[in-house]
C-alpha cells in the first residue's frame, strides 16, 4: 500500500490517498489537480514531487 497527502506538494490541502499501486495513487491525484487546484496538466516538476511525497504503508 502506498500513502500521498497533497498537503505535501499543495500546502494547505487536506486531500489524502492510500492505494494500492503509485499508478492507482497518481489517476486519484490528477483528477483532484483539475477538480481542486485547476490543473488540468499536471507540469513534470508536480508530477516528480508527487512521486517524492509517496510513501508506503503498512
Amino acid at each position: 500500500m502506498k500513502s500521498f497527502a497533497c498537503g505535501d506538494v499543495v500546502p494547505g490541502c487536506e486531500a489524502k490517498w492510500v492505494c494500492s499501486t503509485e499508478d492507482e495513487i497518481l489517476v486519484n491525484v490528477a483528477a483532484h489537480a483539475a477538480s481542486a487546484h485547476g490543473l488540468v496538466d499536471l507540469p513534470t516538476e508536480v508530477v516528480q514531487s508527487v512521486h517524492k511525497a509517496i510513501v508506503p504503508v503498512s
